[in-house]
């Protein structure tokens, strides 16, 4: 499977994806939730290989690492989900 890094990469170069509705799902440990953001709200950042930065409904913007991703959504389907982690 891809990982979340590499899909983010991807839609954003990859033409077949322009003028979807993409969101990006990930892990909120403060509210304890998946957090769901669209995509044009996320900033993919040269050199910066572990994170991306989020902004939120109310403008602000923080540090998301690719390995809190859980889930990414195109035109409300399902399109990619981390492995459940065994415990």
């Amino acid at each position: 499977m891809i990982p979340s890094e590499g899909l983010l990469h991807r839609i954003q170069w990859d033409p077949g994806y322009a003028g979807a509705a993409i969101e990006v799902g990930y892990l909120d440990r403060v509210g304890r939730r998946i957090a769901r953001v669209p995509f044009e709200r996320i900033r993919l950042v040269r050199g910066h290989h572990f994170s991306f930065e989020a902004m939120e409904d109310d403008g602000t913007l923080h540090q998301v690492p690719f390995h809190r991703v859980r889930e990414v959504w195109c035109n409300g389907r399902l399109i990619w989900e981390r492995a459940a982690e065994a415990r």
